[in-house]
């Protein structure tokens, strides 16, 4: 007899629900908001001190921060955009990803029979909408298609340029400050002896301790975003009550009047007396945001409730609160020291807002293709923050010259091997699909050519999903054998972050069931790992397992033309066609050419080359419990199983591309980058777990 809940079990659940938001809320301090709470460190400091020639210049630079922070990283990001994740995911190509599901503008390589495949799917997405006008003049003109991939390239190349400039602009801030602390030390009573020593702080202690820094951050990124959102988060709660503290210090003991600067009316006097001088200031003011666009970024570590209920509670008062105070002490001292700012020499900090820009062109497509808002809602949303945008990119490219520059290097490098990579995987893929042969050539005509089977199982990777592959046809026609049991299997990218395991495999039969040869798609999103699993091979088996079981209820789809494909479920539930079971035995250390199991080893099992190791062997089973299959059902599992005993054949195709002869510069540019990246650059096909004794390699030339 099952017990009534206990009335404390809402209430529990509740806590626990609390407590993880808290928890979450105070890891993403030390990940998302680390450098938005260090941008006082240098937003007033990069300013020119000859630019402050009046307490009113403190009033405006402090009103256009209020503003920017308050449009931009409060009702841009924490409202607006966090709202377009992609089943939790974040960035420019999740907003891409969102455009290629529901508009249709994805350039994924994909042939006629592959949408047919899929076909099912995209039915039930979009069963009950009505196309807008929008979405089908997008649909229908390809052009915009390479105008959203190329938006989408440039933001994720301006995200790593940003990635590599914003570390060391960071990290060479703090080691700056440290060494003008250390420099205010008097170390001698001669004059002399303590500029040398000034000297040389400055020569050694700013770069060099910002490389050591820089090399100890990056060390720890591989403990993962949680470890280190523990590691940080104290730390930099410690720097924002810090900051908060002393601006709130600042304001009641300088200037308490400061907030009146709140009033748009000084952005207003600041555009008024505009110059080139100030308007490059405005460059400085940008950094005031550095680090917004982590909030969407980063969402796929954390939660929207978190990070929205993070910022607006904590960071964006107390950022708020540092630069009043600055801007209070700035106004009574502006006609002080020279360095009452901190720094002198401008840092142009220009990712930040070319970032911005693309994720405000990509969320103005996502309001109208997938939220289906009016036209006027998605241009006000595109022409308002573009306007705020493109302000700063007007007033950080006079400070190109300054160091800029670089980053559009980063940028060109970073697109070309994105660019390259795109072209040659659509260029391959082309040459594949035009190169195929039939299934006809496999089942109906290779017997009349002597083509013998042999025992065992045979796995064939390739990129189509119809016919067969170029590579598996030579192979055949220069040795004519092939295994019982063939198994063609695609990957898939989707345009989703994950792909549930339920839904991660489509199967189908390649000619009648007497062939049994089989087709596998294998579907993964951007954020799966499905080839670094080590029981990939258990998963493969165990569909085709579920799929041959299917003939009891779904006899139609098995004799459904090739292309008809049936998802099945995670082959490893318990009463499912085939059960695996796991033997643990002693083997040496070498591996047996002909074995087909799995071989996990254990950590710290492994003492040497020659030792004793223990091994996990899967073997497959047909459950007992299943009467109800039929006779020839439980024959085919029982040779798809006796197969998989006499060993397993690994088929990849290892292609060489080689540009066709009167081809443009720009055309072998890119094929030669191609091939570059793809022999030095891609994951071996070990990645797969694949025994290198199992392993053949077919080779083939592209001619592109």
């Amino acid at each position: 007899m099952d017990h009534p809940p206990s009335p404390t079990t809402s209430s529990d659940r509740l806590k626990e629900t609390w407590r993880h938001a808290l928890v979450l809320s105070f890891q993403t301090l030390g990940v998302v908001y680390g450098r938005l709470s260090t941008a006082p460190l240098y937003v007033f400091g990069t300013i020119q001190t000859k630019d402050f020639k009046s307490n009113e210049i403190a009033y405006e630079y402090f009103s256009f921060i209020f503003w920017t922070l308050t449009v931009v990283s409060l009702l841009k990001y924490a409202f607006i955009v966090l709202r377009a994740d992609d089943n939790g995911e974040g960035g420019v190509f999740a907003l891409y990803s969102l455009l290629c599901r529901h508009a249709k503008v994805g350039l994924i390589p994909n042939d006629t029979s592959t949408n047919e495949v899929m076909q099912h799917e995209e039915e039930n997405t979009f069963r009950g909408k009505v196309e807008s006008r929008a979405r089908r003049a997008i649909k229908n003109h390809r052009s915009s298609h390479y105008l959203m991939l190329f938006t989408a390239l440039f933001g994720a190349c301006m995200i790593i340029g940003d990635g590599v400039i914003t570390p060391s602009i960071s990290v060479l801030s703090a080691s700056s400050g440290l060494q003008r602390s250390l420099s205010e030390i008097k170390y001698s009573s001669s004059p002399d002896a303590q500029g040398a020593i000034s000297d040389a702080l400055k020569k050694y202690v700013p770069v060099p301790s910002a490389c050591v820094i820089t090399v100890c951050l990056f060390i720890l990124q591989h403990y993962g975003s949680h470890k280190i959102g523990f590691m940080f988060a104290p730390i930099v709660t410690i720097w924002l009550l810090f900051i908060g503290g002393v601006g709130i210090y600042n304001i009641f003991h300088w200037n308490p009047e400061i907030f009146s600067a709140l009033s748009p009316v000084y952005m207003y006097r600041f555009v008024r007396n505009i110059n080139k001088d100030r308007w490059k200031s405005l460059g400085s003011i940008l950094l005031c945001i550095a680090g917004s666009e982590t909030m969407f970024t980063d969402l796929g570590h954390f939660s929207k409730r978190s990070i929205k209920r993070t910022f607006v509670c904590l960071i964006y008062p107390v950022l708020i609160l540092c630069y009043a105070g600055q801007a209070a002490f700035i106004s009574k001292h502006w006609n002080g020291p020279e360095n009452f700012n901190h720094l002198s020499e401008s840092i142009p900090g220009m990712a930040i807002v070319f970032g911005m820009i693309v994720t405000t062109c990509m969320m103005s497509l996502v309001m109208a293709l997938y939220w289906e808002k009016s036209l006027f809602i998605s241009g006000f949303f595109l022409m308002f923050f573009g306007f705020v945008e493109a302000v700063y990119v007007s007033a950080c490219m006079l400070s190109f010259h300054k160091g800029a520059w670089y980053l559009f290097v980063l940028l060109a490098v970073s697109f070309t091997v994105m660019l390259a990579w795109h072209y040659g995987t659509m260029k391959k893929y082309e040459f594949d699909l035009q190169n195929k042969v039939s299934t006809e050539w496999l089942t109906d005509y290779s017997p009349s050519l002597g083509v013998s089977r042999v025992p065992g199982i045979g796995l064939i990777y390739t990129d189509i999903v119809m016919g067969i592959p170029a590579f598996f046809s030579h192979f055949i026609t220069n040795l004519p054998a092939f295994h019982q049991v063939l198994i063609f299997v695609s990957f898939k990218p989707q345009p989703v972050p994950c792909v549930p395991p339920s839904q991660r495999y489509c199967v189908g039969r390649v000619g009648g069931k007497d062939y049994r040869i089989y087709r596998c798609i294998v579907r993964y999103g951007y954020c799966d790992q499905v080839r670094d699993t080590d029981d990939f091979e258990e998963q493969i088996i165990g569909s085709i397992g579920e799929y041959i079981s299917l003939d009891e209820s779904d006899c139609e789809s098995l004799t459904s033309p090739e292309g008809r494909m049936v998802i099945v479920g995670t082959p490893l539930l318990e009463g499912h066609a085939l059960i695996p079971v796991d033997d643990t035995n002693l083997f040496s250390g070498s591996t047996n050419a002909g074995n087909n199991e799995t071989l996990a080893i254990p950590e710290g099992e492994l003492i040497g080359r020659n030792a004793p190791v223990r091994r996990k062997k899967v073997r497959f089973l047909i459950p007992e419990s299943s009467p109800r299959l039929r006779v020839s059902v439980r024959d085919e599992l029982q040779e798809l199983i006796n197969a998989r005993e006499s060993g397993t054949a690994y088929f990849l195709g290892q292609s060489h591309l080689t540009v066709r002869d009167g081809s443009n510069f720009f055309k072998k540019f890119l094929i030669m980058a191609y091939v570059f990246l793809d022999k030095n650059c891609r994951e071996p096909p070990v990645a797969l777990n694949i025994p290198h004794a199992a392993l053949v390699e077919v080779g083939m030339v592209y001619i592109i």
